[in-house]
């Protein structure tokens, strides 16, 4: 009874794994158009010093 449910919870992760992809032309129009979208704000308002630029940069990239 031990070795399925062990086989199980250590195929899991592996399972996950697998449904990782590469991204699709859709997908990276769409994050052309957010860049573009984060470009047109930087402009209309940009940072008030350096300290927010570097948050902003942190922000973007870590996708927030």
């Amino acid at each position: 009874m031990r070795l399925p449910l062990t086989i199980a919870l250590l195929g899991c992760p592996l399972l996950g794994l697998s449904a990782c992809h590469q991204p699709g032309p859709a997908e990276q129009a769409g994050q052309s158009i957010d860049k573009a979208g984060q470009s047109i704000a930087d402009t209309l308002n940009p940072p008030q010093g350096p300290a927010q630029a570097a948050g902003r940069k942190i922000d973007r990239a870590l996708e927030n």
